[in-house]
């Protein structure tokens, strides 16, 4: 009988092998049955973007089964969009204000595939220069403020803001300027406001006594949504399984980031040029969890109260269900193991 056992055990270890092999022992990490196991990604060296680099560095990608992540640094939405369209890009952090105004204008037909940032208490501010007589948006009336972009996140929310105080965008003089750039601006005169996001609201405080006149992240803007994961829909119809592996991969990055401050301190200087001292002290947006069609919906319908489209836009559409499971690998026609 013993002869007959090893015979038997050598078979059985044998068939789990080529079962393996051949698929039957699939796991997320194994790389079978993604369309494009070898992803480039659109992303920006900002806060936002921590919960992609904390999933990259804790092998969340290889895990779903990924070779490779090749970063390209994008310089915003608007390069973004027709790299995407090229196949330049695979994925690209987006924020959603220039984001709808592209989708709305027919330049790309995009999908959301996962939520990013959102804003939260002191995560934007208007700055004003520390012997600032300013106390309210009412006085800027005449003045220059600087924003990154015009017709932008930064824009809508500031224009949300004026409106309150009893102005519009067309009683301030906006200027385009670099986020770097803003500090030193408000320091020498050249500019009487800046819409400012981190690390430079806590640079500009610490260096040159920059005083906050508004949050921009309060009112009709609390808890925005400022950015999100987007793809074309000729990707999202051509890899399915990409995509799903993505979502769950940058899912459980994002749970981390929005659980443990400490994580996302921690990674930010990693891909950034924001130092770890500065890091273990700025405000955090949120990192929602959830890719929600009714907050997002909030952006486009301030997009269109304001004239940032010319016709009413429907987020619902344009979001994918996120994935929840691992798909089986698709059964081989080739008859290859």
């Amino acid at each position: 009988m013993r002869p007959r056992i090893r015979l038997l055990t050598a078979f059985l270890l044998l068939s789990t092998v080529i079962s393996t092999a051949c698929g039957g022992g699939q796991t997320p990490s194994s790389g079978k049955g993604l369309e494009k196991p070898d992803l480039v990604i659109g992303t920006m060296p900002i806060p936002d973007a921590a919960a992609f680099h904390i999933a990259k560095t804790r092998g969340f990608f290889t895990r779903e089964g990924f070779r490779s992540i090749r970063l390209e640094t994008i310089r915003g939405t608007g390069p973004a969009i027709p790299q995407l369209e090229n196949g330049q890009l695979d994925i690209a952090l987006l924020n959603y204000v220039s984001a709808f105004t592209a989708q709305s204008k027919g330049a790309v037909d995009l999908r959301i595939i996962a939520d990013a940032y959102q804003a939260d208490a002191d995560t934007f501010l208007l700055m004003t220069p520390a012997d600032s007589s300013a106390e309210s948006l009412a006085d800027l009336k005449g003045k220059t403020v600087a924003v990154a972009t015009l017709h932008s996140i930064g824009t809508l929310m500031l224009e949300i803001a004026l409106r309150i105080d009893g102005l519009t965008v067309k009683d301030v003089h906006l200027v385009e300027m670099p986020l770097p750039n803003m500090p030193g601006a408000l320091t020498a005169g050249t500019v009487q406001a800046a819409w400012m996001a981190e690390p430079f609201i806590t640079a500009a405080k610490a260096r040159d006594g920059a005083k906050t006149l508004a949050d921009m992240a309060s009112g009709p803007t609390a808890d925005f949504p400022i950015a999100g994961w987007g793809i074309t829909s000729e990707f999202a119809q051509k890899n399915p399984r990409t995509v799903a592996a993505f979502q769950r991969a940058i899912t459980a990055g994002q749970e981390i980031a929005a659980a443990d401050r400490k994580a996302v301190v921690d990674i930010v200087p990693s891909y950034t040029q924001i130092p770890a001292n500065i890091a273990k002290v700025i405000t955090l947006g949120q990192f929602p969890l959830t890719l929600s069609a009714t907050r997002l919906q909030r952006v486009a319908d301030q997009m269109i109260e304001f004239d940032y489209l010319d016709q009413p836009l429907k987020v619902a559409p344009l979001l994918l269900p996120p994935a929840v499971a691992t798909p089986a690998a698709p059964t081989p026609t080739n008859g290859a193991s």
